[in-house]
C-alpha cells in the first residue's frame, strides 16, 4: 500500500499506508516517518480453483474511435480513507471544466469502506475500489449518467490491505495487489459489471524482503501493452514479477521476476506507448527507473536509477504516468511536493529530468491525465486537496489552474470524459 498509502505510519522508512498500521498524524513531514509496519511473513503461493461461472467471453469491446476527443467537462472520482479521521465518507463525485480546469464537488458514493484506489472498467460503465483495511476487499459500482449510482457488492480479495487494482483490457477480469500480505488477486467480472468470487490469489515468496523489510509488499497489478502478461511490482521485495494470466480460468503463472537494486522499494510503473519500455518509481531509494520490456517473454529489465528532481529533500516518489504520445513522462514526488517532468527520448529508451514544479499541496499521492491530456490532477494526502494542472502539449510544461480543490484526504483522483472515458 501506500508507503505513503493510508492513515498509517511508516513501514521501512517510508511512509506508511494504513490507518491498522499506526496513526499518521497530518503535521507529522516526511523526514519523520521511521515506524516500521506489520505485515504476513511470506510464504508458498496459494491457489484458488476458478469459478465454474465464467464472465461472457463474448463481450464486445468498447469503441474507442472517440476515445480521446476533448470534452469541455469531464467527471472526477476521488478515493480517500474513510476510517481515518478527517477523511471521507466514500468515492467523491465531482466535475472539472477541460477549459478552465475549475472542479465542483457533486456528492459522494457512500458505502465503499477505505476506496483508496479507483479503477474504472473499459466500458466506462462500472467503477472498481479498493477497500484497503486489514482484511481486503474489492467494491463494484454501477455507473450512472444521472448520478444514481449503485453499489453492486464487495468481494474479499483473501490478502491484506489491497492498494491497487486494474482491469483487464478484456474487461472480464479485475486485479488486485494486497500490500500488507504481498499478494496478488483475481476476480471475475460479469456483463453488469458486477464481480464474482475470486479466482485466484497468489503470495510473493521470492526473492527475499530487502533492507528493512519483513516480507513481501505487492504495490501495482497492471496488464502490459501485449495483453499477454501481466506485472506485479512488490515493494517489499524490490521485485517486478511478470504472470500469464489465464482469460478462461483467471489464474495467474508466474513466469519470472526483474530485480531492483537492494531497498530501491518499487512502487508504480507506466508503460511507453510502444510497449518496449516501462518507467518505474522507486519509493524508498527516491529514484526513477527505466526499464527494457520485451513482449514475446513479458521479462523486465531495469536500468541505472536516475533522479526525480527531488535534491536534499526527504522524497517518496509514487505515480508515474506517460502521455499517450510518449514524449513526456510525470511523476508524482512526496515530501518535496511536486510533479517531476521529463522529456522522453531515444523511441522511449532514455528519461531525460526537464524541471518539478510545485503541486501547491502537501504529500502528491497519486496523479491522473484527463481523457485529453489537457490537465493534469494530483491527489494531495496531507492537505485535503486535488491540484490541477494545464498541460502544453508541445512542451508538457505545467501550469497551475487556479487553487487546489478541497477534498478530505485525497489518495487517488480518476478523470473521466463525458461518457465514462479515462486517458
Amino acid at each position: 500500500m501506500d508507503s505513503g498509502a493510508g492513515p498509517a505510519g511508516p513501514s521501512g522508512g517510508r511512509p506508511g499506508r494504513r490507518r491498522f498500521l499506526g496513526a499518521l498524524g497530518k503535521a507529522a513531514t516526511a523526514g519523520a516517518l521511521s515506524a516500521t509496519a506489520a505485515c504476513a511473513s511470506p510464504h508458498p503461493p496459494e491457489r484458488e480453483s476458478a469459478d465454474r461461472t465464467r464472465p461472457d467471453a463474448t463481450r464486445k469491446a468498447p469503441d474507442s474511435s472517440a476515445a480521446h476527443r476533448p470534452v469541455r467537462e469531464g467527471r472526477l472520482f476521488l478515493g480517500t480513507y474513510t476510517s481515518q479521521e478527517g477523511g471521507g465518507k466514500g468515492i467523491g463525485l465531482a466535475t472539472y471544466d477541460e477549459t478552465t480546469g475549475r472542479v465542483t464537488g457533486t456528492g459522494t458514493i457512500t458505502g465503499v469502506p477505505d476506496p483508496s484506489y479507483l479503477a474504472l472498467h473499459p466500458s466506462g460503465r462500472t467503477l472498481y475500489a479498493v477497500d484497503e483495511r486489514e482484511k481486503g476487499g474489492v467494491t463494484a459500482v454501477a455507473l450512472s449518467p444521472d448520478g444514481g449510482h449503485k453499489v453492486l457488492g464487495r468481494r474479499d480479495t483473501g490478502g491484506g490491505a489491497p492498494c491497487h487494482l486494474s482491469v483487464h483490457p478484456s474487461g472480464r477480469w479485475l486485479l488486485s495487489a494486497n500490500y500488507l500480505s504481498g499478494s496478488v488477486s483475481v476476480h471475475p467480472v460479469d456483463r453488469s459489471g458486477a464481480l464474482g468470487e475470486r479466482t485466484d490469489v497468489v503470495t510473493h515468496s521470492t526473492p527475499p524482503p530487502g533492507p528493512g523489510q519483513d516480507g513481501p509488499h505487492a504495490h501495482q497489478i497492471v496488464t502490459a501493452p501485449d495483453g499477454r502478461h501481466v506485472l506485479a511490482v512488490d515493494l517489499g521485495t524490490d521485485s517486478v514479477h511478470t504472470y500469464r494470466l489465464d482469460t478462461e480460468a483467471g489464474t495467474l503463472r508466474r513466469l519470472s521476476y526483474a530485480t531492483l537494486r537492494p531497498g530501491a522499494g518499487p512502487r508504480h510503473l507506466a508503460f511507453h506507448p510502444s510497449g518496449r519500455f516501462a518507467y518505474l518509481a522507486d519509493e524508498l531509494d527516491d529514484t526513477v527507473v527505466v526499464c527494457a520490456y520485451d513482449p514475446a517473454t513479458g521479462r523486465l529489465t531495469p536500468g541505472e536509477p536516475q533522479s526525480t528532481g527531488s535534491g536534499a529533500t526527504t522524497n517518496y516518489p509514487a505515480q508515474i504516468v506517460v502521455t499517450r504520445e510518449g514524449r513526456f513522462a510525470f511523476l508524482a514526488n512526496r515530501g518535496h511536493n511536486s510533479v517531476a517532468r521529463y522529456a522522453v527520448e531515444g523511441g522511449g529508451a532514455r528519461l531525460r529530468l526537464l524541471d518539478t514544479v510545485p503541486v501547491r499541496g502537501d504529500f502528491p499521492r497519486h496523479l491522473a491525465l484527463s481523457p485529453s491530456e489537457r490537465l493534469l490532477f494530483t491527489a494531495n494526502q496531507k492537505s485535503d486537496s486535488v491540484s490541477v494542472f494545464r498541460v502544453d502539449r508541445r512542451s508538457g510544461e505545467l501550469r497551475l489552474a487556479g487553487k487546489p480543490f478541497v477534498a478530505p484526504v485525497a489518495v487517488c483522483a480518476l478523470p473521466v470524459g463525458e461518457a465514462g472515458r479515462t486517458a
